[in-house]
């Protein structure tokens, strides 16, 4: 496959859609300045509410004019976000974002690309660190399983910081057939594998790439790893033997991304 570089940051084009992964229908709370504020630019958020602080309300109206909070005590706030939450004092209910099939999904990349696929990671801040760094890196989608899977809550929206809005999450009932489906579609899979005896960075395959990674722990599944193309590790020099599976995230979506931009 050649090396063919891809437009970044387009969501997939029109087609079957799906609610955002189990999402409430009558909207959920974000919170955070950068979660709230990205929320507020994307075209695609059904907006019901939104509340701040007066002190949050100039620092939001700065980054989004149009922004029309009703003022509320933080008081207020709190008692609408989990407890504890660190929502600086803004917090916004809107309905979940539609999710594109996969089928769209695998048809939306040619040439080159970049998807992401979590294999029973359930913690929403794990989750949200690594939408982040699909972000930043230009991951096209982050596809998980419909079970052992974290729900799209304002914890996940908050540790995206804004990427909830830009990187499209799809759920698939069966990841093995989801595998599938993307192999058919000409994607590598790519499983991220401690003991996998060749280094990310010392891999040739470009063009359309699936990247794996497995729940924090136990890795990936048996199943799941006999799917992968290719199973691959991070280059660990130091005395840690391992990194947080977001931290790993970081790192292989950085590797792959330097290959299909080079």
């Amino acid at each position: 496959m050649g090396k063919i570089k891809a437009a970044r940051g387009k969501r997939p084009a029109a087609g079957k859609r799906r609610r955002g992964p189990r999402g409430n229908a009558a909207g959920h709370w974000l919170y955070g300045h950068h979660a709230v504020a990205a929320a507020l630019k994307n075209p695609d958020r059904q907006i019901s509410r939104l509340l701040a602080t007066s002190q949050a309300a100039e620092r939001l109206r700065a980054e989004c004019p149009e922004a029309k909070p009703e003022t509320a005590e933080r008081g207020l706030i709190e008692s609408l976000v989990p407890e504890g939450a660190v929502h600086q004092g803004v917090a916004l209910q809107a309905s979940p974002l539609p999710a594109p099939a996969l089928e769209d999904v695998a048809v939306s990349v040619s040439g080159s690309g970049l998807l992401l696929v979590l294999d029973q990671v359930t913690d929403p801040q794990n989750v949200g660190a690594i939408l982040r760094s699909a972000a930043a890196f230009g991951a096209r989608a982050l596809i998980m399983p419909e079970r052992h899977a974290p729900p799209v809550t304002g914890a996940l929206a908050k540790a995206a910081s804004g990427a909830l809005e830009h990187v499209p999450l799809v759920t698939v009932t069966n990841l093995d057939r989801g595998l599938k489906t993307l192999k058919q579609a000409d994607f590598w899979i790519l499983g991220l594998d401690a003991e996998a005896d060749t280094s990310i960075a010392d891999t040739t395959i470009d063009g359309k790439l699936v990247l794996v990674l497995g729940a924090e722990g136990s890795g990936l599944r048996r199943l799941t790893a006999e799917r992968c193309d290719l199973l691959l590790r991070l280059p660990m020099t130091g005395p840690i033997p391992s990194l947080n599976v977001s931290a790993a995230a970081a790192v292989a979506l950085y590797a792959l991304s330097v290959r299909l931009n080079a």
